[in-house]
C-alpha cells in the first residue's frame, strides 16, 4: 500500500485549515481522513481479490464464518448474523445468494421451526479451503509495512476508537 499521496493530502490539509481557520486545530480530522482513505484502499483491496474469484468480501465472510464456527448442524441466520457482526436482513440475503450457487445449505432448524440453519456444503467448504491461504496471502502482502507488534497495537487502537 502506498501512503505517500495520502500523507502529502494531510500535509497539505493541515497546512490549509491551520491558514485558512489557524484557532481550530484539524488533528481529529486528519486522524479521521487517514482512517477512511485507509479503509477504503483495504477495502477496494478485499473487493478486487475476491472478484477475481468470483465473491464478494461479504460472500467469503459468511463461508468463512461457517467454516470457523459453525457446529456440523450449521448456525442459524441470527447466530451467523451475529458472529459477522451484520443485520439479519443483511445475512438472509447473502445466504441466500450463496445457496444458489449450491456453497451452503438452507436447513429448517430442528429446535425451532421458525429459525433457519445455514450449513456449508461440500463445494462452499472446498471455496473456502482453497482461497483461504490465498486471502491470508493477499492481507499480509496489504500489511507488509507493518511489524508484528505494530499490527497489534493498530488493533488495539482501533478497538478504542469502536470503544470494544
Amino acid at each position: 500500500m502506498k501512503n505517500a499521496p495520502t500523507a502529502a493530502l494531510l500535509t497539505r490539509i493541515e497546512r490549509d485549515w491551520r491558514t485558512a481557520r489557524p484557532d481550530l486545530n484539524p488533528e481529529p480530522m486528519l486522524t479521521v481522513i487517514a482512517v477512511q482513505r485507509t479503509s477504503g484502499l483495504l477495502q477496494a483491496e478485499l473487493e478486487a481479490f475476491f472478484a477475481g474469484h468470483g465473491l464478494s468480501p461479504a460472500a467469503f465472510d459468511v463461508l468463512a464464518t461457517l467454516r470457523r464456527s459453525a457446529p456440523p448442524e450449521g448456525l442459524t441466520l441470527g447466530e451467523l448474523a451475529a458472529l459477522m457482526a451484520v443485520t439479519p436482513p443483511a445475512v438472509t440475503k447473502r445466504v441466500d445468494a450463496l445457496n444458489v450457487r449450491g456453497l451452503l445449505d438452507r436447513l429448517p432448524d430442528a429446535a425451532d421451526r421458525r429459525a433457519i440453519r445455514a450449513r456449508l456444503t461440500a463445494a462452499g467448504r472446498e471455496v473456502v479451503d482453497a482461497l483461504l491461504p490465498q486471502h491470508l496471502t493477499h492481507e499480509e502482502r496489504l500489511l507488509a509495512g507493518l511489524s508484528a507488534g505494530e499490527r497489534q497495537t493498530l488493533r488495539t487502537l482501533l478497538g478504542r476508537i469502536r470503544a470494544d
